[in-house]
């Protein structure tokens, strides 16, 4: 059985021994006297009490300035704390209700009414402590719920993006690596980790609008007319359209940058010609991400790009096609890069929601 601790705190050694008799009344409780406030705070910085009842009247600290160090000590606020004074006039006992005393005993301290109101106290504590458990408890149940609705929102996410992705002949470990490489661009920038992986997560839908557009103009082997080029260039559209309005921050996240991941930072991109800063963060992450794995992949239409000419045509853009800052954050860590270039067709936990790095 746990018992409830109570520290006592009074520089009269008497006092002590007398509410030391009044506590052998009481079972399951292990009282602490100690005569000197100071050294009761220090006491406190180790030790968590169910129950204080402190004096008034002490030399050095008095009750009141123990009760505010004593409050302001992590996790103390809410520790039913009583106080012993001497006097019984009004403005003492609001003094010390508003110091911070949940309760008052007036000297001199009698037997009935200090096991009453220690009783009380202790009764609140536990009430605390019980409704401390149930929240905990709550909170637990709330994060799991939350765990799974994150997962199973993660791999909807990723089977519509390799959906789309295998549509237009690409392998789904393209959407895998560039969002790999938009983490690394996101980390780099210095983000709060919840958008970091927001990024991640919504990364994999950049090309989700290419379910909208016709087979002949997608699957084409061909170079595009300029007809059909303006009609592969509305998959931005028709993705920011079927992520719409959606409650889902992931979601929202994920409209953003289907809907902007081809806009420049100099103006001329699609499909609204946004310029630099007006063109949202994610977006820009992506278009580096994106283009530096489409350059280095190998397609039906191309061979690869060495890493090097990769890097160089990435560079050479800065300021132009890029956001400069997130190019910078893009080879800051460029071993980092290299590693997922290198396990460019073994990238695993992705569709589980586990982050690598």
């Amino acid at each position: 059985m746990n018992l409830a601790e109570i520290l006592i705190i009074d520089d009269s050694r008497f006092e002590l021994m007398k509410m030391e008799h009044y506590l052998s009344e009481m079972n399951a409780c292990q009282p602490t006297f100690i005569e000197s406030p100071a050294q009761a705070l220090d006491w406190c910085q180790g030790n968590d009490p169910d129950l204080v009842v402190v004096d008034y009247q002490m030399p050095g600290l008095n009750g009141l300035d123990f009760i505010k160090a004593f409050r302001e000590i992590a996790g103390r606020e809410e520790t039913p704390l009583v106080m012993i004074t001497s006097s019984s006039t009004e403005s003492v006992c609001v003094e010390a209700l508003k110091g911070g005393a949940n309760d008052f005993i007036c000297k001199p301290v009698r037997k009935s009414e200090f096991l009453a109101r220690v009783s009380n106290m202790l009764a609140l504590r536990k009430k605390q402590k019980n409704s401390g458990c149930t929240i905990q408890r709550l909170n637990k149940e709330v994060d799991a719920t939350e765990k799974v609705v994150t997962e199973r929102e993660a791999e909807i996410v990723n089977r519509l993006a390799m959906a789309a992705e295998q549509r237009d002949n690409e392998t789904g470990m393209h959407i895998i690596r560039m969002a790999y490489y938009s983490l690394i661009i996101a980390r780099n920038l210095g983000l709060p980790e919840l958008q970091q992986q927001m990024i991640f997560r919504a990364a994999p839908l950049h090309d989700v609008g290419k379910l909208g557009i016709p087979d002949k103009i997608l699957l084409k082997p061909g170079k595009l007319t300029p007809e059909e080029f303006r009609v592969m260039q509305t998959h931005t559209t028709i993705g920011g359209q079927i992520l719409s309005k959606s409650s889902s921050a992931l979601i929202q996240v994920a409209r953003d940058i289907a809907l902007t991941h081809h806009e420049k930072f100099d103006g001329t991109g699609y499909p609204k010609g946004l310029i630099g800063e007006a063109i949202p963060l994610s977006g820009r992450i992506i278009a580096i991400a994106d283009v530096f794995d489409a350059l280095t992949s190998e397609r039906p239409y191309k061979d690869a790009w060495s890493l090097e000419s990769a890097t160089t045509f990435i560079k050479e853009h800065s300021g132009s096609s890029f956001d400069p800052r997130c190019v910078d954050a893009f080879f800051s860590r460029w071993d980092e890069v290299e590693e997922v270039y290198h396990h460019k067709d073994d990238i695993t936990g992705f569709m589980s929601g586990e982050l690598k790095y």
